[in-house]
């Protein structure tokens, strides 16, 4: 749940100006998560996210860039432009990628530290992952769907 509130404020900094951890959190709770300020104070500092001035003068939330120069938006953008298919094998899930990609993909998504997965290897275009359990594997990618749609 955690990985995918992450990634919907993300997303919402993204497309929104957004300013406050009220606004944030409002959003959140519309978007069916059910968040307090505090849940989103903590999850603004893990997410390293900063303000700037925007265009229009008001203050908005931004990702901080990692010390590794890699924030949370680039790792899902990598996600999402490398992700062909995917299909289980029982606790096995099989990603198909971009040609070139699966390595760069494999990192993404070790990056976001699923909870789900115990381990990638990827080759040119494939990327297997060793995921804990079968109900995990659904989970997961049902989460990874998400992730590669929005």
């Amino acid at each position: 749940m955690k990985v995918e509130r992450h990634s919907k404020i993300v997303e919402l900094i993204g497309k929104y100006e957004i300013g406050t951890q009220e606004e944030l959190a409002q959003m959140l709770n519309e978007a069916g998560f059910n968040v307090t300020q505090a849940t989103v104070s903590r999850d603004i500092r893990e997410l390293k996210l900063t303000k700037v001035q925007a265009e229009n003068g008001r203050q908005k939330y931004v990702v901080l860039e990692s010390p590794r120069g890699t924030s949370a938006i680039k790792y899902i953008r990598i996600l999402k432009d490398g992700f062909v298919s995917m299909d289980m094998a029982q606790n096995i899930l099989v990603i198909k990628t971009v040609s070139g990609m699966a390595m760069a993909v494999a990192a993404a998504l070790d990056a976001i530290h699923f909870n789900e997965i115990v381990g990638c290897i990827a080759g040119d275009d494939t990327i297997m992952c060793a995921v804990r359990s079968v109900d995990d594997t659904i989970i997961l990618m049902e989460k990874l769907k998400k992730m590669v749609e929005s």
